[in-house]
């Protein structure tokens, strides 16, 4: 592991992987259910606001609900092996302690491969999974469609009170109808697209 926290050897690479895998469905893909656990609680946000300095607090709130006392980002596509460990020689995850800062994160993702610019995990990773130890939450972002969903909370009171703080993030029914008409300019929904998400991700307004 470097000083930026970021995971360049291969059995950092698997363990953080091997353990995402209890918490995420790794090969699933939005509007199905991407997590394990029960998702009714969860918030979506735009997907480029995780990538950047200013969320890194957002995470740490979350691992500290938790008694998480490291944060793993492990960026799903492009794949680690058959992409960036070829083309970059690194492999695309990070464990940072929470006690590390905004700008431990950003030198994590937002530094360039050596030699390649334009290139960091902020800029070229297009799916992301970020959780704890205790995997008790987890978030979930998608370039494609341009939104990154949070469960999670251990109460409601708290759930409010992180959306607040941390806000623009919002329940399904509302990010339908703000994010996805941004990501679906010019062209129609697909076919159940909203009525999968909002089954997979609704319920969170009741919580």
């Amino acid at each position: 592991m470097s000083e930026s926290g970021s995971i360049v050897d291969p059995d950092g690479y698997a363990s953080i992987r091997s353990h995402a895998a209890t918490v995420f469905h790794l090969d699933a893909r939005l509007p199905d259910q991407v997590f394990r656990a029960d998702a009714s609680d969860s918030l979506f946000c735009e997907f480029d606001s995780i990538l950047v300095p200013e969320f890194w607090p957002a995470f740490c709130a979350a691992a500290r609900w938790h008694g998480d006392e490291r944060i793993e980002l492990l960026v799903l596509e492009p794949d680690g092996e058959a992409y960036f460990v070829p083309k970059y020689g690194l492999y695309p995850a990070i464990s940072l302690p929470v006690e590390a800062g905004e700008d431990d994160y950003w030198a994590a993702i937002g530094t360039d491969p050596p030699g390649h610019n334009y290139s960091s995990m902020a800029l070229s990773a297009n799916v992301v999974a970020v959780t704890g130890p205790s995997g008790k939450w987890g978030c979930w972002g998608e370039r494609g469609y341009e939104v990154a969903v949070f469960r999670g909370f251990p109460n409601a009171a708290t759930r409010s009170e992180w959306q607040a703080q941390f806000g623009p993030l919002l329940d399904v029914s509302d990010a339908v109808n703000s994010f996805f008409p941004w990501t679906f300019r010019r062209r129609a929904a697909p076919d159940g697209y909203v009525a999968a998400l909002t089954a997979n991700y609704g319920g969170g307004e009741d919580a």
